[in-house]
């Protein structure tokens, strides 16, 4: 009886243990299951700091206020830099350039434009580098190939420039060149509107060329190009195309 009764009392706590045990491991497995695996790390957003103004008109704000092409702009915060592309009047506009110039503005344009801009201002040509209030820029080639608007032999220019992590190219007035197959850049502001420039699959192509991270269709809305050739380059464009409200 008393073997018995001891032999009973051992199988009696190792069942007590062993469900313990189970009770334990069970709230293990139940918390790792339970916890959430951490959320990835959103992509910033490329598009954070970039104000498209109508036309060819772009405006980068954060670490530094950039203007491309200011052109029937209702003004806005002092420039630290202003990049021409050429001198025809909706890019070189000095009534707009007067709403955002500081006594700091540095004035980028082509060596080959006429202007009567005062303070400091910097001529450059295709090729060129420069680095101002602490922005890299170079100057890239931007002209039509079978139209009379933008013959190469003018020196109009395109920028690729990085301001706060982010490469930008503002394309300029351009056809769909074979240099733009060595430009790199995360954003890329591409003209659409035809006529003097790209039309929406031509830039569609130049986009396959530079591929950025994210394409904006500009040159259009105003003077020459419609809501309908955005969409249409959105439609024809493999990266992601944002197209803006102008401001």
């Amino acid at each position: 009886m008393d073997a018995h009764r001891g032999l009973d009392l051992r199988r009696w706590r190792r069942a007590l243990i062993g469900a313990a045990a189970g009770v334990v491991l069970g709230g293990i497995v139940a918390g790792a299951w339970g916890q959430q695996a951490p959320a990835p790390e959103e992509e910033p957003d490329m598009l954070a700091n970039v104000h498209w103004l109508g036309h060819a008109s772009i405006k980068i704000t954060g670490e530094k206020v950039i203007y491309v092409d200011p052109y029937e702009i209702k003004g806005g915060e002092k420039a630290d830099l202003i990049l021409i592309t050429h001198g025809h009047s909706d890019h070189l506009s000095p009534d707009d350039i007067a709403k955002i110039r500081g006594e700091q503005t540095i004035f980028v344009l082509p060596a080959s434009t006429k202007h009567n801009l005062k303070g400091r201002v910097e001529l450059m040509k295709p090729g060129d580098e420069i680095t101002l209030a602490g922005v890299k820029i170079r100057a890239v080639p931007a002209y039509n190939l079978k139209k009379k608007f933008h013959p190469r032999e003018q020196g109009n220019v395109g920028y690729v420039f990085t301001v706060g992590g982010v490469t930008y190219y503002h394309a300029g007035d351009t056809d769909l060149i074979p240099e733009m197959e060595g430009i790199e850049a995360d954003v890329a502001f591409l003209p659409v509107g035809g006529t003097y420039t790209m039309d929406a699959a031509e830039a569609g192509r130049a986009a396959a060329l530079v591929k950025p991270k994210v394409a904006v269709p500009i040159h259009w809305g105003s003077i020459v190009g419609s809501a309908e050739d955005a969409r249409l380059f959105q439609e024809k464009t493999d990266c992601e195309v944002r197209i803006l409200a102008a401001e």
